[in-house]
């Protein structure tokens, strides 16, 4: 079940409305800076933040050695959203709700729309401690999950992320910030989450899921939370780093990497829920200095598979005993098939100019488990991804930027979108606008 835009627009203009008349403070506008956002404040202090960006694209995409099939091109809307932050009086209590009222998926084997992205209340246990309890982007997935979407690098998050994020999740996060001489951070993370993805307002499938991270900054923080934006439009001054590790564990998983919940059951003789556990963890890091930056990231996933699954639950609800796919198939396997499963790294790097000019460039390798959806035709089987990315900022910040990249894809049996067998590979090209207020 997925929350309807105008649902979310009434509840923004019900907060609008209500908040004036209930308060009876003068609300004044502290700042404002392009791109950055609107800040309010009243006058007992609660601050209030507005921040949005609309991205129009464009996609095209062709096949190598498929003449006889024309161009795949797609115009679309591919984030509009607009996001709201506050804080109380004494600053320890803070809150967001984001919304996108594009109404597109992150992946392209998602289901449904996700208009909520953010809705979670946070609380500073201390001045190095923080908890935040809500709807938000998880600590467990890859780096590049960390960078807010209207900074990145080059027009598009790479394939592993695709392939193995589950972009939003609801629970528990804890975030802890220490200094630990010469400058230095350690930023570790705790997360508890339903383990279901984002926007779940039906029954809870599986258990929880239970993971972590750990980010150490060697040479200090970045300037203007850099650390949360890929390119070095900030020019550091001195070099900085981020390193970090993740691990997570989702007890009982219903869908393919955690981004849904009830997309895939099955059953055992009792006609109860059996579902496989996922396990994933990475490494990553996130370099800058003087218009430099570099992102590298590695993610590997493995399932382990109940023993008593005897049934498995069609689209139409009705169930089947029949696991088998071929000869060689068994339940374990075909389970694992329908799951993300393997490992991936991508690497990329660009250089911003002063004139706002950047060029960046992509390498992304996915290697499939035997058993895996990553060898589905359709959405993966492409295990090399080559990208050369042009920018232009048109300010000294992230507010407004024309981008353009060049994706060569190695493909291996794949299909065309529309299901058809292509022989050799495909090349997609994109264009961007980004335009924050």
């Amino acid at each position: 079940m997925y929350m309807k835009p105008y649902k979310i627009l009434a509840v923004v203009c019900l907060v609008f409305l209500v908040t004036p008349r209930v308060s009876g403070q003068v609300v004044k506008m502290k700042s404002y800076e392009f791109g950055e956002g609107l800040d309010f404040e009243t006058e007992d202090g609660k601050e209030f933040e507005i921040t949005g960006y609309i991205q129009p694209y464009f996609e095209s995409k062709q096949y190598t050695d498929a003449d006889s099939l024309d161009a795949e091109n797609r115009f679309r809307m591919r984030r509009a959203r607009i996001r709201f932050n506050g804080t109380s009086s004494n600053k320890r209590f803070s809150y967001r709700l984001q919304i996108d009222l594009s109404g597109s998926s992150e992946g392209d084997d998602s289901s449904g729309n996700l208009f909520l992205w953010d809705a979670y209340i946070s609380y500073d246990l201390s001045s190095r401690i923080n908890v935040t309890f809500g709807q938000r982007s998880t600590y467990t997935d890859n780096r590049e999950l960390f960078i807010n979407s209207y900074a990145l690098q080059l027009v598009e998050r790479s394939r592993l992320t695709s392939a193995f994020a589950s972009i939003r999740e609801f629970g528990l996060f804890l975030q802890g910030n220490f200094r630990t001489g010469g400058g230095s951070y350690l930023k570790p993370y705790l997360v508890v989450t339903n383990g279901d993805g984002a926007n779940v307002f039906n029954k809870d499938h599986g258990g929880l899921k239970v993971g972590g991270r750990v980010d150490f900054l060697p040479f200090g923080l970045f300037t203007n939370f850099g650390q949360f934006r890929e390119a070095d439009v900030m020019r550091e001054q001195a070099p900085k780093l981020v390193v970090g590790v993740n691990y997570s564990y989702n007890n009982g998983m219903s869908s393919r990497r955690g981004r849904g919940s009830g997309d895939i059951i099955y059953l055992n003789d009792n006609d109860e829920e059996s579902l496989p556990d996922y396990m994933k963890y990475g490494v990553d890091f996130l370099f800058k200095y003087r218009g430099f930056s570099a992102l590298g990231e590695f993610v590997k996933t493995s399932a382990t598979v109940p023993s008593d699954i005897t049934q498995r639950v069609r689209n139409d609800g009705t169930t089947s005993t029949n696991f088998e796919v071929n000869e060689e198939q068994d339940v374990e396997n075909y389970v694992k098939g329908r799951m993300m499963l393997g490992q991936g790294f991508n690497l990329q790097a660009g250089y911003l100019f002063k004139n706002g000019i950047s060029v960046d460039g992509r390498y992304t390798h996915l290697d499939a488990d035997d058993n895996s959806f990553l060898n589905n035709g359709t959405f993966y089987s492409r295990p090399n991804y080559y990208t050369l990315g042009l920018s232009k900022y048109l300010d000294r910040s992230y507010g407004t930027k024309i981008q353009g990249s060049f994706t060569y894809i190695d493909g291996d049996n794949i299909n065309s979108s529309a299901g058809d067998p292509i022989d050799g590979n495909e090349w997609v090209a994109r264009i961007m606008l980004t335009l924050t207020f």
